[in-house]
């Protein structure tokens, strides 16, 4: 997994993208205003975690592995929480983070994209 120095500056490399501290301490990033990747100490263990927006398919299959599962508060929206017990690698927190990015851009109205020149 991912350190917090790591995620912010891998996020901060997504084009256009904004960043805030907020709900005791969360660092979380944005495009358009809205919310793709966070990294938090949310979970029950007051364990570093990271969440994210998923897809429906990534949603139905990621909870079933180790130190995954679905995001706190979140879920309804299909994000999912991953913890170091799920011993991902850098490249496959970067690629999920950045699938977590393009559905949000897609979903964001086309004069939010025109007003980001995305």
């Amino acid at each position: 997994m991912l350190t917090r120095v790591q995620f912010e500056v891998y996020c901060f490399s997504l084009p256009k993208v904004t960043h805030v501290v907020q709900w005791g301490n969360a660092s979380v990033f944005k495009i358009g205003g809205k919310i793709f990747a966070i990294y938090s100490r949310w979970d029950d263990a007051d364990q570093d975690i990271i969440s994210f927006k998923c897809s429906d398919q990534s949603f139905a299959i990621l909870p079933t592995q180790e130190g995954i599962r679905p995001a706190k508060y979140l879920a309804r929206a299909k994000w999912v929480q991953i913890s170091h017990k799920a011993n991902w690698d850098e490249e496959t927190c970067q690629a999920y983070i950045k699938q977590a990015y393009d559905i949000i851009t897609a979903k964001l109205t086309k004069k939010t994209r025109e007003e980001l020149e995305i």
